[in-house]
């Protein structure tokens, strides 16, 4: 493949169906629409862990989360193993960041010459509480450990928030390397990686944006009271009772996050516009995708967190030299391949890429193969033990820790995962088929027991569960602030 300059540029909480591409009813992304039209969009495309932090871990180092042990949203990235900016700079490419990056903080070398505006865990720490999983037994909060929603959704509705204040800007510094980069002399294709924060909470979003959904009869999301759903014990205690989430809240809250959807889309826009002009669209490849999806009230949930399509799926598209146009890939992927894509992208060497699990976006985009197995994870907050997801091009399988009953759903004809057949008997071989190819990355029960453990260190190291709690409750935020200087 010929080496070429790669834009990456990454949502966050992005459900995947939430495209006028992928087939939405009422969610406008024009721009990324455009850009499926001329690439190719992956229908199976799946995070390796439903929550921010060790799912761009994940991204970044091509390494899954139970072998790289980036836990939760407070086990950043820091550079311990190699990422894919720390394979492009030995190979003399050029590498940058614009936006959030979510690593442990600034000061680590993960990999890029330099880091624009980037956010990280909030003073380097995150949220600890979320680390507290059941390791101590005795101990009893005496307020809530995480945020809760019911505040979140009563934010929702029109206005600017720091999140569209930071995308803001992001796509502005975005456009403005790209015009500098049409004027650089170095013939050795570089790599961008441009990454906003919609259409991760708060759900506030721009008159403009949100004004045209706030005007439909939105349906509500399936089973938007969970109750009304049978949860399965290993989330039931992830379930908020929203007693007052009214379907008119409802609506508020879904018409929030299209309105912001299709704000991300316009920043995004905005960069490929300028690509164009700056004449480089022939000569650099392009990625859109996110770090993990949304559930926006679907069962009842909301965020993230858990195994179902709506948390695990995420959009995914390459486009440029090699790769279809207008075209749809079956072929199951995840984030984790994105080390090996960024290297063939750029024409660096793919040896860096060797031993890991990831193939490239730019190969599987011209290929078939339903049978490839993908891999996902969650370690982190509210969860009582490990969770984990094998998928092929069809079924999705689902392995709680701590003996939970695990689930089994056929995605051709039951896309929103609503019949588990992991008990049926018809459907026994194909389960032991998933449980061995589970093992075979990882051993559940081994992996679970190694999260908890760094995860107590983590607590006694800043005093134990108490001081934790005292000292990083969050009261109704569930979200990174961005810090001032970055909007200055």
């Amino acid at each position: 493949m010929e080496a070429q300059n790669l834009l990456i540029i990454m949502a966050d909480e992005h459900n995947a169906m939430a495209m006028g591409c992928a087939g939405h009813e009422h969610v406008l992304t024009p721009n990324i629409d455009g850009l499926a039209a001329r690439g190719t969009r992956f229908t199976k495309a799946y995070t390796n862990s439903p929550i921010c932090v060790p799912a761009r871990a994940a991204f970044h180092s091509g390494q899954y989360v139970c072998r790289s042990g980036y836990w939760d949203n407070s086990f950043g990235y820091d550079g311990r193993i190699d990422s894919w900016g720390h394979a492009l700079r030995r190979a003399g490419r050029r590498v940058e960041s614009i936006g959030k990056l979510h690593f442990q903080n600034a000061h680590f070398d993960t990999g890029f010459d330099r880091q624009h505006i980037p956010m990280h865990l909030a003073n380097g720490t995150g949220m600890v509480q979320g680390s507290i999983r059941g390791q101590f037994p005795d101990f009893k909060p005496k307020r809530k450990m995480t945020p809760g929603k019911a505040n979140i959704l009563a934010r929702a509705g029109a206005g600017e928030s720091n999140y569209t204040l930071y995308d803001r800007k992001i796509s502005r510094l975005a456009c403005e390397w790209i015009e500098g980069a049409a004027h650089q002399k170095d013939d050795a294709p570089w790599c961008l990686f441009v990454s906003f924060v919609t259409p991760h909470y708060p759900l506030i979003a721009p008159e403009d944006y949100i004004a045209r959904y706030l005007k439909l009869d939105l349906p509500l999301p399936l089973y938007d009271d969970y109750k009304a759903y049978p949860p399965h014990p290993w989330w039931s205690s992830k379930a908020e009772v929203l007693e007052d989430l009214t379907p008119e809240k409802i609506r508020l809250a879904v018409a929030s996050y299209y309105g912001l959807c299709s704000f991300m889309d316009a920043m995004t826009g905005a960069v490929l516009q300028t690509l164009d002009r700056a004449g480089l669209s022939s000569s650099t490849r392009v990625v859109y995708t996110s770090d993990h999806g949304e559930c926006l009230g679907k069962r009842g949930l909301w965020g993230k967190s858990v195994m179902y399509r709506e948390a695990t799926q995420i959009p995914l598209i390459v486009s440029g030299a090699g790769v279809g146009s207008g075209t749809l890939c079956a072929t199951p992927a995840s984030l984790v391949d994105a080390y090996p894509s960024v290297l063939q992208a750029t024409g660096a060497s793919a040896q860096a890429a060797a031993g890991l699990p990831g193939r490239s976006w730019f190969d599987i985009a011209n290929e078939d193969d339903r049978e490839r197995i993908v891999f996902s994870e969650y370690h982190a907050m509210g969860s009582p033990s490990a969770a984990y997801m094998i998928g092929d091009g069809r079924y999705k399988y689902h392995y709680y820790a701590g003996g939970y009953e695990p689930e089994l759903f056929d995605t051709a004809n039951d896309p929103d995962e609503l019949k588990n057949l992991a008990g049926s008997p018809e459907h026994l071989t194909l389960r032991q088929k998933f449980d061995q190819a589970l093992r075979a990355v990882t051993d559940p029960d081994a992996t679970d027991a190694a999260a908890k453990s760094a995860q107590k260190l983590l607590v006694e190291s800043h005093g134990g569960p108490d001081a934790v709690i005292e000292k990083f409750a969050t009261g109704g935020k569930a979200y990174t602030d961005v810090p001032a200087e970055l909007l200055a």
